[in-house]
């Protein structure tokens, strides 16, 4: 069940009636109407031809192109990139309404909301006095002051990322302490550190300050770089807090959610770092965010998702030699995110390129590739070509990338591109491919990779027959077409879990005499929205309407029908097998030729 379960019906049904779906997302995208139903060019993936559609009547949305499904929450959380929360407060402060905490909220997560909004106070005071530093004259700002200035960063730039300057271990200190804030909680939020003696020193002592927004808006961290040579890291991170969990966290995610707002976010490139962040936005890339150094995760991908499906990675020029965040890219593979990699010239990083001009890293951009291509790029860059022995192991190796591919019509174009780049024959590349071991195997895939499998296996296998039935009975019914009205939706055998609630949605609905609104299930339900998407696109146009409708609910039914009286026929045979019983073997018996009758009348 969804989190919407947490609050009073009545303060949900009252959020959606004072938030119209067709005045709330009319202010993110222009809406054109036609008939019943306004239309859009979706939000969500680029398109030239409209094919999101606003129903008004029943207070959902849904996209022909993406198969994007939803409520005003729905629409707000993807939107403004938040969680069911973050779009209840939009919505909630939108129509003045206050949010009922006390329905959700317990007397430890009341304690802990306090000490967080504490916290994040904190770290925005701080951020305040760094940047009070970097322009206050003291001459200990100099060195920062230079620094940006060696970097070329502009004064506007500066102000855009809230670059500031620590200038010692005990003035930060010293000032928010003044503010009245609990010890324990200036060092719980990572702005100050306890030294040895006891007493409170700032964390990032002496070095030029880059803020690590949320995409809230909320100063969550800070990124500190040393601006002399020393033992210590060359940039360093506050610790990980309430407020900041670094694997979930994307540095300029706040600017990246600002221009989603104004305007469809095609592609996102990730960077490495703060500076190679800040130079691209400041050449004019500004769909670019940064994983801060470390190996991307699940959590990252997902929220980089909310952005974009298309990724464009941008790391150091010797980037292909590191394994680790190939690995890494694995994971927005996983994600269903379209990954390419953008090759940097060998010892530049995005930021070298940036401080070229905008046309000398567009050309970087113009060269990205798919990531097996990539990773075959990467392979090459460990050998030397012209001696044999090496060539051989680059063959061997890149044939075991190839062998991922996922189609044959890639594997022979990356074949072909090996022969070009080795002189090796194709047919022979192509002998050795089919002895490639194929990894991993399957035995050899952890118990998420094998649920994942089963997963996808069951999504393709969404398109037959049997599944097609379903889909359409299920939208019949929901939307109500009057040749389903008298169907039982308790005569459908679901191994699928949203079919299952989508039917028990339906029938709670019919036993209660109440109106089916599809809406609802958004509010009440958490299904797959890429089913659920699948069943809202059969109601567009007549495909629900009309005689070959009718006819087609009919052939579903019997399809279901004929499919589940075969089960019964196929049980009853193992178990006439097994019995010894005369009398019991004559009840099988007859039991099996009724079944058959039934099966040859529904193929009549």
């Amino acid at each position: 069940m969804s989190a919407s379960r947490g609050f009073d019906f009545r303060f949900m049904q009252e959020l959606k009636q004072k938030n119209e779906i067709v005045d709330v997302i009319s202010g993110y995208v222009a809406l054109d109407k036609k008939g019943n139903t306004h239309w859009a060019c979706c939000p969500f993936h680029h398109e030239r031809t409209p094919s999101f559609a606003v129903n008004q009547a029943e207070q959902f949305y849904h996209c022909f192109g993406c198969g994007v499904s939803g409520d005003v929450v729905k629409f707000v959380q993807e939107i403004e990139s938040t969680d069911f929360m973050g779009a209840v407060r939009i919505l909630a402060a939108r129509a003045k309404m206050q949010v009922p905490e006390s329905n959700f909220d317990t007397e430890k997560a009341v304690e802990l909301k306090k000490k967080r909004d504490e916290m994040a106070a904190i770290m925005l005071d701080s951020a305040r006095f760094y940047l009070s530093n970097l322009y206050g004259g003291d001459k200990r700002a100099e060195a920062h002051l230079q620094y940006i200035h060696n970097r070329k960063m502009s004064p506007t730039t500066v102000k855009k990322f809230g670059l500031g300057a620590s200038l010692d271990f005990f003035s930060l200190p010293d000032y928010l302490s003044g503010k009245g804030y609990s010890r324990q909680n200036l060092i719980d939020s990572g702005a100050l550190s306890e030294s040895k003696s006891g007493k409170l020193v700032d964390s990032q002592a002496g070095r030029l300050i880059f803020p690590i927004i949320n995409a809230f808006d909320e100063v969550v961290a800070f990124g500190g770089r040393l601006l002399e040579k020393s033992d210590f890291a060359k940039y360093k991170n506050t610790k990980e807090t309430l407020l900041f969990n670094k694997s979930k966290t994307l540095y300029n995610i706040n600017l990246l959610k600002k221009l989603k707002r104004k305007q469809p976010i095609k592609d996102v490139i990730i960077v490495e770092g703060y500076m190679d962040t800040v130079s691209l936005y400041q050449a004019g890339f500004e769909n670019v965010v940064a994983s801060m150094g470390t190996s991307l995760t699940k959590e990252q991908a997902r929220l980089v998702k909310r952005y974009s499906d298309n990724i464009l990675i941008s790391y150091d020029g010797d980037f292909a030699g590191q394994k680790a965040d190939l690995r890494g890219l694995e994971i927005l593979k996983d994600e269903k995110l379209n990954v390419r990699v953008v090759p940097m010239p060998e010892g530049l990083d995005p930021d070298d390129v940036a401080k070229q001009g905008a046309t000398a890293y567009q050309k970087c951009l113009d060269a990205a590739m798919p990531l097996i291509d990539y990773k075959i790029h990467a392979v090459e860059r460990k050998y030397d070509l012209s001696r044999s022995e090496e060539k051989r192991k680059f063959v061997a190796e890149a044939l075991r990338v190839v062998s991922e591919a996922e189609s044959e019509s890639v594997k022979e174009e990356l074949l072909k591109k090996l022969r070009d780049q080795t002189g090796i024959t194709y047919h022979a590349l192509e002998r050795d491919l089919q002895n490639v071991k194929k990894e991993p195997s399957e035995a050899e895939l952890s118990e998420p990779q094998l649920q994942e499998q089963t997963r996808i296996s069951e999504t393709a296998s969404g398109t037959d027959k049997r599944v097609k039935a379903v889909r359409f009975i299920l939208a019949a019914k929901l939307f109500a077409a009057p040749y389903a009205k008298d169907y039982d939706v308790r005569e459908l055998s679901l191994s699928d879990s949203s079919h299952k609630e989508i039917a028990a949605f339906i029938l709670e609905r019919e036993k209660a005499d109440e109106r089916m609104r599809a809406s609802e299930l958004f509010e009440i339900l958490d299904v797959d929205d890429s089913e659920l998407g699948a069943i809202f696109d059969l109601n567009f146009e007549d495909k629900l309407t009309g005689e070959t409708a009718e006819r087609f609910f009919r052939d579903s039914v019997k399809t279901l029908q004929k499919e589940a009286l075969e089960r019964e026929l196929a049980e009853l045979g193992e178990e006439f097998k097994a019995e010894t019983d005369v009398e019991k073997r004559k009840a099988l018996q007859r039991k099996i030729m009724d079944c058959v009758r039934c099966v040859n009348q529904l193929k009549k």
